[in-house]
């Protein structure tokens, strides 16, 4: 018989509700902040985490997928970490128009990412096509680096132990899980031509 085994179908769904779940409680957090001060910043750091859940609805099925428990675990970490974020009733590092900025950069970067990965995008380390166009050219992951903008922006505008805690965590795993990504992706020739050309994994000129 043709067609996806039961469990990876079951897997795909509760992914998807998975992530649904998430962006619902992150987006009602910040809306509820923006509500009651204003800023701006929390707002873009929703919109950079929107696509995630169009993307994953849409994803093209994987040719190769990491299902080892330190996949799971990392991307676990690094999906959870920012919807706990929570407002802060310390005062800011910096204004909000400047948060707001910084994490606007963020937010265009992670969107012209997802944009370029299109179906292509996934949550685990997989191989869903190598895409090797627009920022990708500049950085092997931009959506990764797009986030850390945000997480920054977001850490400044709301400043607690508890935000730093959990954000840092979620960014080490996200490093983790890029170069486990990049692990799989490796057994593609094509993947190997693309990283001769493209050496950085997330900022140019750093790492």
């Amino acid at each position: 018989m043709s067609g996806r085994p039961t469990a990876e179908i079951v897997r795909d769904l509760a992914a998807r509700a998975f992530v649904g779940a998430l962006f619902v409680i992150l987006s009602a957090n910040l809306m509820a902040d923006f509500l009651r001060t204003g800023r701006v910043t929390g707002l873009l750091f929703v919109g950079s985490e929107a696509l995630v859940v169009v993307l994953t609805i849409v994803r093209r099925r994987a040719r190769q997928v990491d299902r080892s428990v330190l996949a799971a675990v990392l991307t676990t970490i690094s999906l959870v970490g920012p919807p706990l974020l929570r407002p802060s009733d310390a005062p800011a590092l910096a204004p909000d128009a400047l948060t707001a900025i910084v994490s606007a950069i963020g937010l265009m970067v992670v969107i012209a990412g997802k944009l370029t990965l299109g179906r292509s995008f996934g949550i685990v380390p997989a191989n869903r096509g190598v895409v090797a166009r627009g920022p990708y050219n500049v950085v092997r992951h931009p959506i990764y680096a797009g986030y850390l903008v945000t997480h920054a922006a977001a850490l400044v505008a709301y400043p607690s132990v508890a935000n730093v805690t959990i954000l840092l965590m979620a960014d080490i795993a996200l490093v983790l899980r890029a170069l486990l990504e990049e692990r799989v992706l490796y057994a593609d020739v094509a993947y190997q031509r693309y990283c001769q050309r493209v050496t950085w994994h997330l900022v140019p000129g750093v790492f």
